[in-house]
């Protein structure tokens, strides 16, 4: 995002700070379908990712007095749904459905269509990476985050997300070498 388009979301959330409920559909309007998409690089699922960012609005709504910086809206938005995300997966790990679906869904792929296999065998290989470095994976390449504003997001050094990010690429190219054989 623009420095323009920071201190907008900025100023909308002062805006809604001191009573004008109608900078809150702004916010809404211009980040909705961006938490939606961001949330979807995690759960693959539309209509999961729909009910995680409902969820993460009441959230950001009911906690939005608090914020301390409203030019970073975006990236604390960004965060809680990217936490919402995560506990749904984990609840899914946890319940062990999500896995066996995978499974299935490897098993019956049709081989003729060589890409989408592909890429089914690239999503299953980040799925086997520790939750922080598919963070950073997907936001970095899905999402064409900066790694400051990782940085921001995942509250976490530019260092740390450039390590992570380094070692998921490395595993990653491990796992892909061992499903080609």
């Amino acid at each position: 995002m623009k420095t323009t388009e920071y201190a907008f979301d900025g100023l909308l959330v002062l805006e809604y700070q001191s009573g004008n409920r109608k900078s809150l559909s702004l916010l809404v309007k211009r980040h909705h379908v961006r938490l939606c998409k961001h949330s979807y690089r995690f759960t693959y699922d539309v209509e999961v990712s729909k009910d995680i960012v409902q969820d993460s609005w009441k959230t950001i709504i009911s906690k939005l007095y608090t914020l301390k910086d409203p030019n970073s809206f975006s990236s604390w938005a960004t965060r809680i749904v990217t936490r919402k995300s995560l506990d749904y997966l984990g609840k899914l790990k946890r319940n062990r459905m999500h896995i066996e679906s995978i499974h299935k869904d490897a098993t019956t792929t049709d081989s003729s269509d060589d890409r989408e296999s592909e890429i089914k065998k690239l999503h299953l290989a980040i799925k086997e990476l520790p939750e922080n470095q598919q963070m950073v994976l997907r936001l970095f390449y899905l999402e064409e985050y900066s790694l400051k504003e990782i940085e921001s997001i995942l509250e976490i050094s530019v260092g740390t997300a450039k390590s992570r990010l380094f070692h998921a690429r490395e595993k990653l190219k491990e796992l892909l070498k061992t499903k080609k054989r």
